[in-house]
């Protein structure tokens, strides 16, 4: 995708040649290493799946448990000073394995060594190089991205790492261009670059935009090449309608269309999916009603385009209700215990259900459903300010052979420490 590439470049000098009037971020910066932070960032992990019985494809492993800590040392230099600011970025991934088995192995958490088991731990180190003019920055080697069409995943103990090059552009006000070609993309449980499903990302470019035409009222529009495997276009509406002080509802639309390409390793792909939410906030109060529908020749296709790479809003804890022509809804409730005393503290709970599923000639109308239930305490205050514990429970039954019955939840404390 040649034409894809050389955006990267011709954002990137058209920058440079543009000589702003106003203050940006290049003109404020304070130097290389004033404007640098350090962080660690802490996350205990403990999870488990219970593959109830009953369930047509049940697997012959039953239950998983595992618990595990990943630490990461994220270094932020700031950018020298000058017409073009030079910086660069870097990070240190590590986990250890509190507990684990080779009969209870396989949530995610870890690598797998020669004997079957979880590794008992794994590092990794990487790095970028960024140059800024303007507002507009440059970033080459390993990164964590998210955006619609390239999102690492950081569902686990370590997140996914894409390396490559990227462009993000803020020279007019409210608007985001981001442009990129990334090569290797490694999973969350193996440091080799390129890991992530079996290594098979070759190369994805894209290109798209985010803008706010209002204070209430954004969109977005992006467009990738991941090679071999698909083309795929996104587009995203959001409004937010205020009611009254305390009131206001939030109208969220997402749709991707993707197609196969090339020698098709993702398989036959020919999908559209979207999904409209709409979230009715008063006071501590938050009740959201979501529809979902899928349509075209198979389900949608993501992962080897990062495992984040699901922008819809019945993308929930353990499904994501994205099967060829699949339908589904969603009703969801959210509270904030601040308003009730108890600043840090809030609830969800969300129930999901997708039905008309085809799964062939045999199968034409499969069923899943799945309840979340979650909690979620934050400190406020102290030595152990941000500190927070997190509560998830999914209940997950499908029917027509379409997967195993699982119950899965997950026990999450993570601790940011601000360095510099």
């Amino acid at each position: 995708m040649q034409v894809m590439k050389w955006s990267v470049i011709a954002l990137a000098v058209a920058a440079g040649s543009t000589q702003m009037a106003v203050a940006s971020s290049q003109s404020e910066s304070k130097g290389l290493i004033e404007d640098t932070s350090f962080e660690i960032f802490n996350r205990a992990l403990y999870m488990n799946r219970d593959f109830r019985s009953g369930s047509p494809a049940r697997s012959a492993q039953s239950y998983r448990e595992e618990t595990g800590l990943g630490i990461r040392l994220l270094l932020e230099s700031g950018f020298t000073q000058g017409t073009v600011g030079v910086g660069f970025d870097a990070h240190s991934l590590s986990s250890i394995k509190f507990d684990s088995g080779r009969g209870r192995h396989s949530n995610g958490l870890f690598a797998t060594d020669s004997d079957g088991r979880g590794e008992d731990t794994q590092s990794e180190i990487g790095g970028a190089i960024k140059f800024r003019v303007s507002d507009t920055v440059l970033k080459h080697g390993n990164m964590f991205v998210g955006n619609p069409v390239l999102s690492t995943d950081d569902s686990r103990i370590l997140p996914e790492v894409a390396t490559g090059t990227m462009v993000t552009s803020n020279e007019i006000e409210g608007l985001e261009i981001q442009a990129g070609r990334f090569t290797a993309l490694n999973s969350q449980t193996n440091t080799a670059r390129d890991s992530a499903n079996g290594g098979a990302l070759e190369s994805i470019d894209f290109l798209g935009a985010s803008y706010s035409f209002t204070d209430d009222f954004s969109g977005a529009i992006y467009a990738s090449h991941v090679e071999d495997h698909f083309d795929k276009r996104y587009l995203n509406l959001n409004y937010n309608l205020g009611l009254s002080e305390e009131q206001s509802i939030n109208f969220d639309f997402n749709a991707y269309r993707t197609t196969d390409t090339g020698n098709k390793l993702s398989g036959n792909v020919d999908n559209t999916i979207w999904s409209l939410a709409a979230a009715y906030n008063v006071g501590a109060h938050t009740i959201t009603l979501a529809h979902q529908r899928s349509s075209g020749n198979s389900g949608y296709a993501y992962g080897v385009d990062g495992g984040g790479t699901i922008w819809l809003a019945n993308s929930v804890q353990y499904s994501d209700f994205l099967y060829e022509d699949e339908t589904s809804w969603q009703v969801r409730y959210d509270i904030d215990m601040a308003s009730y005393g108890v600043p840090g503290l809030s609830f969800m709970t969300r129930y999901v259900a997708g039905d008309n599923i085809n799964m062939g000639a045999a199968q034409s109308d499969a069923s899943e459903r799945e309840l979340d239930i979650e909690a979620k305490y934050v400190i406020q205050e102290g030595a152990a300010k941000d500190l927070s514990f997190r509560i998830r429970n999914a209940f997950y039954r499908a029917d027509n052979r379409l997967d195993n019955d699982i119950n899965d939840f997950r026990l999450i404390v993570e601790y940011p420490l601000s360095v510099l």
